[in-house]
């Protein structure tokens, strides 16, 4: 997809913090340092839009960028921030317990797991979360860079394991580094806008 414009709208807390004009929105969420920022910048062509950061939790608002002033990626909090004060990481569930649940505008999220590890505990219980509230999920597994291919498929099967994907499930290996899956990804994205379009025209 040719990206035309990328920036950077709002950091939200509350549902009044969200941006006035309403558009798709394609959330990412994943435990920290899985390489979700590196991600949303290899699939904009952008080197620094999201900051990419060394130290788990940075991120603790949910952040809008309007793409192409056609849609909004939304970059989640990342769960499993031990570092994060007690008190920072109690405010995470809740706001973005609000964000996800009857979010009208959301077509997708993208879940992203470390392809070289099983998925965590908190992986499973996200995905248990998002499937309970019917909120549709594309699947990512980052860093496939630094495995063979080999090594890469045979950690595939270990993720759907973890995950309990099934057979139709996506699962798309992906690598900043290399841009491995930047296609498949922004094929996935566009079908869910497309759905969520229908389903509005439907619902009006």
């Amino acid at each position: 997809m040719k990206i035309w414009s990328a920036e950077f709208v709002v950091a939200a807390v509350h549902r009044k913090d969200y941006p006035p004009q309403r558009l798709p929105e394609v959330a990412f969420v994943g435990r920290s340092n899985v390489g979700k920022s590196s991600l949303i910048n290899t699939l904009l062509n952008r080197k620094s839009l999201v900051k990419v950061s060394g130290t788990p939790g940075r991120t603790q608002t949910i952040n809008y960028f309007r793409i192409n002033d056609q849609f909004y990626f939304v970059d989640l909090p990342g769960y499993g921030y031990a570092r994060v004060p007690r008190a920072v990481r109690s405010r995470f569930g809740p706001m973005v317990e609000r964000y996800l649940e009857r979010n009208t505008y959301l077509a997708c999220v993208v879940h992203i797991v470390d392809l070289r590890h099983r998925p965590t505990q908190g992986d499973q219980l996200m995905r248990d979360y998002l499937l309970f509230h019917g909120i549709p999920i594309l699947t990512v597994a980052t860093k496939s860079d630094k495995l063979t291919r080999h090594q890469g498929l045979k950690q595939a099967v270990v993720v759907r394991q973890g995950l309990t994907l099934d057979a139709a499930a996506p699962l798309i290996l992906f690598s900043a580094r290399t841009a491995q899956g930047k296609k498949t990804l922004w094929g996935q994205l566009h079908a869910s806008m497309a759905a969520l379009s229908e389903k509005k025209g439907r619902s009006r």
